[in-house]
């Protein structure tokens, strides 16, 4: 830290927060973990990370900064975990490699240039999940079924590139329904 007195910097702005300091958390729980470890100097910081984690329901929290010896004596407790944040425990030379979940690989590359962007109507979907199944849906869920759209799409496109059609048409994706049904 730059200062002796400072505890943390803002996770906006990057202003100072001092220790016995008043600052703000957010309120949900994600944003208050020791990995993500936010901590806001203003409610207006507070208020510039909302678009970027897209809660639903969040309010600022204020809290109090630790005294610079309860601070002190919370990182001996801890091991000595390094200020700043960097809380990661060090691993057994012996631990075992961490298995990575990858999820699907492309069938079609998207085209350089051509726009990456959500293409569902994300409150009718959530709205119908919640009505049928009664489930709370993901904001991510958006985006990989966005890119599940785009491969259809461009299976389509070249359905009906090879039918010398200039117009796609459900039948063009009548390939899904014998996809589906082998999955059933």
């Amino acid at each position: 830290m730059a200062g002796a007195n400072v505890w943390k910097r803002c996770s906006s702005c990057k202003k100072e927060i001092h220790f016995a300091s008043t600052y703000y958390v957010c309120s949900v729980s994600t944003c208050t973990k020791k990995r993500t470890g936010f901590a806001f100097c203003s409610v207006e910081c507070w208020e510039t990370h909302l678009p970027l984690m897209r809660h639903r329901e969040a309010w600022a929290v204020e809290e109090t900064a630790p005294t610079a010896r309860e601070w002190a004596e919370q990182q001996a407790s801890e091991g000595g975990a390094p200020v700043g944040g960097e809380d990661k425990p060090d691993k057994p030379a012996t631990a075992a490699p961490q298995r990575r979940r990858v999820v699907g690989t492309k069938a079609y590359d998207t085209p350089a240039g051509a726009p990456v962007e959500v293409l569902v109507i994300a409150s009718r979907l959530k709205h119908y999940i919640r009505e049928v199944h009664g489930l709370n849906t993901s904001d991510a869920v958006m985006d990989v079924l966005s890119e599940h759209l785009r491969q259809l799409a461009n299976r389509a496109a070249e359905a009906a590139k090879e039918a010398e059609r200039k117009t796609v048409l459900d039948r063009d994706l009548d390939f899904l329904a014998g996809a589906m049904a082998s999955l059933r």
